[in-house]
């Protein structure tokens, strides 16, 4: 190991000043872990912006409703989202658990959706994603699948005639670290204007809100159900690991990286600010992003937090034969019998 390599293990190891203490009192540590989180994302806005949600489509599709909306998150940025409305609630007009779904990498919303990329239904295989908006939507919940800042239309207009799965990650993240602020930061506080208007839909029960997201989406689900209660229950997929694990072991989307984050908590600690909510890990054996043993890892140390919590029982995972991807065998069943 060279003196770079040294230096930087030696920078990078300590666990951080708000790890989590076995005796420590939960409460305190999670209101003030999530101060210290929020500002290190670059803080949110202290003026909750008007939503004024707009309809851009409604399609009717096999067993459901699909409804392309368009939401304020912060002031001057407008968010479109897919809404999946069960055909089972327009008939009995009876609110159902909803699910905020969150996409990785890739084309963005429509990815999860059952669609191509120009918004024709899905022809070919559903990748990574397995379309499990669609997947989750078919099993009766209402499903919002929001389009993550810097993909699908949310690209920047340079990046408009790219392919459809490059996205704007890099720049946006750079040009929000010079003004102090983060692309993971926006993407969660954006994701909690979505819980806000799900609220708003009398097809969604309020008090049964989830959220499930792979990858990138992951980070997005783990940190805004860290951060943000209503958040009842959360599916993290192919994103729980360490830091040291994954993201400064090998080169990620500039997306994932968080200044001064590791100051405060390794990732496990973060994640393990659900507690003492319902969550669910899903994490392949041949994952090549967010590798098994470090996700192994993640879960011991969720394992610890969550008994000190007394909730252990609300903790599952799944670690099924795969790679990076949505598996869903095990997860969808869970969320079933949390929602």
């Amino acid at each position: 190991m060279s003196d770079i390599e040294s230096y930087l293990q030696k920078q990078t190891s300590p666990r951080g000043r708000s790890a989590y203490q076995t005796g420590q009192s939960l409460e305190q540590w999670r209101r003030q872990l999530r101060v210290r989180i929020i500002d290190r994302l670059g803080g949110f806005p202290s003026v909750v912006s008007e939503l004024n949600p707009v309809m851009l489509e409604r399609t009717v599709c096999d067993g459901y409703i699909r409804e392309r909306v368009e939401i304020t998150t912060y002031a001057g940025l407008r968010m479109p989202i897919y809404l999946l409305i069960p055909d089972m609630v327009s008939a009995t007009k009876e609110s159902r658990p909803a699910i905020i779904a969150c996409h990785g990498h890739g084309y963005g919303s429509r990815e999860i959706s059952g669609m191509e990329p120009d918004g024709s239904p899905r022809r070919g295989e559903p990748g990574l994603h397995k379309d499990f908006a669609v997947a989750l939507v078919q099993r009766g919940y209402v499903v919002a699948a929001p389009e993550l800042l810097g993909f699908g239309d949310r690209r920047l207009e340079e990046d408009r005639e790219a392919p459809p799965g490059a996205s704007s990650c890099t720049k946006i993240a750079a040009h929000l670290l010079m003004t102090g602020h983060t692309l993971a930061g926006h993407r969660i506080y954006e994701t909690m204007r979505v819980l806000d208007y799900v609220t708003t839909r009398p097809e969604a029960d309020p008090a049964r809100i989830g959220s499930m997201g792979i990858s990138g989406g992951g980070l997005v689900t783990a940190f805004t159900a860290a951060l943000d209660e209503r958040c009842r229950a959360a599916v993290v997929s192919g994103y729980a690991s360490t830091f040291q694990g994954s993201i400064l072991d090998r080169n990620h989307c500039l997306d994932n990286y968080i200044p001064g984050i590791l100051r405060e908590a390794e990732l496990p600690d973060i994640i393990g600010l659900i507690a003492p909510r319902p969550l669910f890990i899903e994490a392949g054996s041949e994952d090549q992003v967010f590798p098994l043993p470090t996700a192994k890892e993640a879960y011991a140390r969720l394992t610890e937090i969550y008994e000190q919590a007394g909730a252990q029982k609300w903790l599952d995972a799944d670690f099924f034969t795969g790679g990076h991807e949505i598996s869903g065998a095990k997860a969808y069943d869970w969320l079933d019998n949390v929602l």
